[in-house]
């Protein structure tokens, strides 16, 4: 049995590093070319598997080139790829990402491919009643949607990266026990004018146990039966932002894994995170558990 289940979004990035962005109809010499797994909970599960929780993929890959990177990419950092249906002959879904060493930011080009959309067999149904978290991200919103259903009925928690105002997502968000979106997902899907407003609305229309908006630089607010928190976006010297909100998102999960109260997961994830960002690449600069504690205590926290 695995502890963390995911369906969602698994890209094949190429992270470009450059000095600048550069401005249209010139040339300009690059950094580092480097492929990377991406992918919301594709790159959370990682995360959370970096974190000590044991993990699972439920989704569709290419044999493509594209695909084999990402199914290779899964098992070195030991998530397990035994419930991934792998199909011949299709595009996997790649993204190219610019990343600026003069602003600290990234600008992402991608291509989502044409991967045959994925359809929940038996393995993976057994795998899902068994799990203790499902993680979800708006992707593979059909079986995501069935996934969710299958969740509540067998007691495994459903934790919705809400990063994108995706068609449907009101098919998810009534199953989410624990609800993390980013700001801008927050704001545009209640019409509110500020993240607390926002959370509130969230929390009373759709009841989650939690209700996490991530707000990047700013840390975020926290929303439970306890009451409004904020969180800290705790200090790093940022080389690559790009995957963030993906490994919080994994960090979280990884927490609650643990047993630790929401609160506390937003502090271990924000730490996760932080210490990501200073390093290249999403997934190989998670750092293990004892690298977090230390660098929480380093900054006044205990776990």
């Amino acid at each position: 049995m695995k502890e963390i289940v995911g369906i969602g979004a698994c890209v094949m990035d190429t992270l470009i590093t450059v000095p600048n962005y550069p401005e249209e109809d010139t040339k300009l010499s690059a950094v580092s070319f480097k492929p990377a797994g991406g992918g919301p909970v594709a790159t959370g599960l990682v995360a959370a598997q970096r974190l000590g929780a044991e993990t699972a993929f439920i989704g569709v890959l290419s044999n493509d080139s594209g695909g084999k990177f990402l199914a290779e990419d899964f098992k070195k950092y030991g998530v397990d790829t035994s419930l991934v249906h792998i199909e011949n002959g299709f595009r996997s879904f790649t993204s190219v990402v610019m990343l600026s060493a003069e602003s600290k930011s990234r600008t992402c080009v991608f291509d989502k491919g044409n991967l045959p959309e994925l359809t929940l067999d038996s393995a993976q149904t057994e795998a899902l009643k068994a799990a203790d978290l499902l993680m979800i991200d708006g992707n593979e919103m059909n079986a995501a949607a069935q996934a969710v259903k299958i969740a509540r009925e067998n007691g495994t928690k459903v934790l919705y990266d809400a990063g994108g105002l995706y068609e449907g997502v009101e098919r998810l968000l009534p199953y989410a026990d624990i609800l993390i979106p980013s700001e801008e997902f927050a704001l545009g899907h209640t019409g509110c004018a500020d993240a607390m407003t926002a959370a509130e609305k969230l929390y009373s229309k759709y009841r989650p146990e939690v209700v996490v908006i991530t707000q990047g630089k700013k840390g975020g607010i926290m929303l439970d039966a306890g009451g409004m928190r904020e969180y800290p976006a705790l200090p790093a010297d940022v080389v690559d932002s790009n995957g963030a909100g993906d490994v919080f998102h994994g960090a979280f999960a990884a927490g609650v894994i643990k047993g630790y109260d929401y609160y506390k997961c937003c502090y271990f994830a924000s730490a996760v995170s932080a210490v990501k960002c200073t390093g290249i690449g999403a997934r190989e600069s998670v750092p293990d558990f004892e690298t977090v504690r230390k660098y929480l205590k380093e900054n006044g926290y205990e776990l």
